[in-house]
């Protein structure tokens, strides 16, 4: 079977411009549905097996763990932050299936 990445490099400047609006227009508070955007494209362009990935994690959910990530640092002095980048790749992975 094939795997391959689908995505152009305009598609990709796209989603960065729309992951920076939102971000700066929302003082980054509405970054959670920001990241979700970005990795529903990634999963939407990616084929592994000849299957495509579907991303079906919501910002809503992902704000929620932000909320509590950023808990845990502060009450952790913040050693829970070195945490932090691989919390946010489990959980994007545990959203991530085959269609």
């Amino acid at each position: 079977m094939e795997s391959k990445f689908t995505g152009g490099l305009l598609g990709l400047i796209g989603i960065s411009i729309l992951q920076f609006l939102i971000c700066f227009i929302t003082l980054g508070i509405a970054a959670p549905w920001a990241v979700c955007i970005k990795e529903r494209w990634i999963a939407r362009h990616t084929v592994i097996d000849g299957r495509v990935l579907c991303f079906d994690g919501t910002g809503f959910q992902l704000f929620g763990n932000y909320i509590k990530w950023f808990l845990l640092t502060l009450i952790t002095f913040g050693i829970y932050g070195l945490w932090m980048s691989i919390k946010m790749k489990q959980w994007i992975v545990k959203h991530t299936h085959h269609v």
